[in-house]
């Protein structure tokens, strides 16, 4: 399946919750976390709160184990080495960070499945403490995108994907979150689109699915993501159309999604 290029979302598409809430959680840094949250952006405030671990004595020990113990649905991790062994190129176009992604794909062992990962890049400095940077450096300039966060816009990310791959490749591309919206639009007739049923972006994209060229294929769990994604490669690799029309948006609208 050389031919095939699968993206995936991180945070509850992968694992199923925020990464970084799962971590402010577990270490009791919630309330602070609420509070500051309406003060700046979220990926400014992801590198404050790591400021606030360390200098309240949590180290990366500490943000290790927690990231090891993430929830994930069983099924995930046979998806993505099913989904590899087929041949697919498999990527990650995430808001999270490299410490966390990388940190938890090495847990699972799953890192190697993917050729590639965007996301806000992290590291950890001369004290000790995980820093967090913004993947678009919007401090000096926008990216320009009013549907994306300042730090991060997704179909920036699969626009360049896009061009690196040329024509003959095709996308399946699998998000939850609002952010992953502006990367729907950006799909090619040719490509699929699966979005996490009653989520943000399956509920964005219920408004109008007009506007989405993909064709769309909803999913609620790890079980459905594994049985609709392997579904829609074994299509693709025979050549046989997979277009179904549902009216299952709950806004009396029609919405072209799989009916596998």
């Amino acid at each position: 399946m050389a031919g095939i290029v699968v993206v995936f979302d991180f945070d509850k598409t992968i694992v199923d919750c925020d990464s970084d809430n799962w971590v402010v959680d577990e270490l009791g840094f919630n309330v602070l976390f609420n509070r500051l949250l309406p003060t700046m952006p979220w990926n400014t405030l992801m590198d404050r709160m790591m400021m606030e671990l360390h200098s309240h004595g949590k180290t990366i020990d500490d943000i290790v184990q927690v990231l090891q113990r993430i929830p994930i649905h069983p099924r995930i991790i046979p998806a993505i080495k099913a989904v590899h062994s087929l041949g697919c190129d498999l990527r990650i176009v995430s808001d999270a960070n490299t410490f966390f992604i990388e940190t938890i794909l090495k847990h699972l062992k799953i890192r190697e499945c993917f050729s590639d990962i965007n996301t806000n890049p992290s590291y950890i400095n001369e004290d000790g403490r995980l820093q967090i940077l913004p993947y678009h450096d919007f401090n000096n300039f926008s990216h320009g995108c009013t549907l994306c966060p300042p730090n991060m816009c997704k179909g920036g990310i699969i626009e360049k994907i896009q061009e690196s791959l040329g024509e003959k490749k095709r996308l399946i591309y699998l998000g939850d979150g609002s952010g992953d919206y502006c990367p729907s639009l950006r799909l090619k007739e040719q490509d699929f689109m699966m979005p996490r049923k009653n989520f943000p972006v399956w509920e964005l994209i219920c408004r109008d699915p007009l506007l989405i060229k993909a064709q769309i294929h909803e999913w609620s769990n790890g079980e459905e993501l594994e049985r609709i994604s392997l579904q829609l490669i074994n299509k693709i690799s025979s050549g046989e159309s997979s277009e179904f029309i549902s009216s299952n948006c709950n806004l009396h609208i029609m919405c072209v999604f799989g009916s596998d």
